[in-house]
């Protein structure tokens, strides 16, 4: 409906019969052009720094964890995500090579998260009277609807 009204408009201002279409591909070559050939690129890069990934390279996987290639193996490879904890992925999962730089403010970034985290508690690895009561509140009330949906069902 729409297509015809446009043909239609394109006609009536004495424009050629090839002017639509002309439009529409035109629309189409800027679209792969804007959006189809730069993603093309990004995958081809990624898929580059997959391949030629190397053990101590610092990575990202795809689920936002930072880690340090220790072993290649294959289609896999071994990441050290903590001193002396690693796991095995595949190399898609590996998002990006990170450069030095980057991997230290992620892991900046992290320890003030860290630090936020420890000031809810009272210093001895206890959470604060705050925190403690908000947790107790929450409890509560869920018992409340665990309660009163137990009353439904035995009606």
């Amino acid at each position: 409906m729409g297509i015809d009204a446009a043909a239609e408009a394109a006609s009536k201002s004495g424009g050629s019969a090839l002017t639509f279409p002309l439009l529409i591909v035109l629309v189409f070559v800027g679209f792969y052009f804007l959006m189809i050939r730069p993603q093309r690129r990004r995958q081809q890069q990624v898929q580059q720094q997959q391949r030629t990934v190397s053990p101590g390279a610092r990575v990202r996987t795809t689920a936002g964890m930072y880690a340090t290639v220790t072993e290649v193996d294959g289609d896999d490879v071994v990441l050290e995500v903590a001193p002396g904890v690693e796991v095995r992925y595949l190399k898609r999962a590996i998002m990006e090579v990170v450069a030095p730089g980057e991997a230290e403010a992620a892991e900046d970034d992290s320890a003030e998260y860290d630090a936020h985290d420890d000031e809810e508690t009272d210093g001895t690895g206890e959470d604060s009277d705050d925190v403690k009561s908000a947790k107790d509140d929450l409890e509560d009330s869920h018992d409340d609807d665990l309660a009163k949906s137990d009353k439904d069902n035995v009606r």
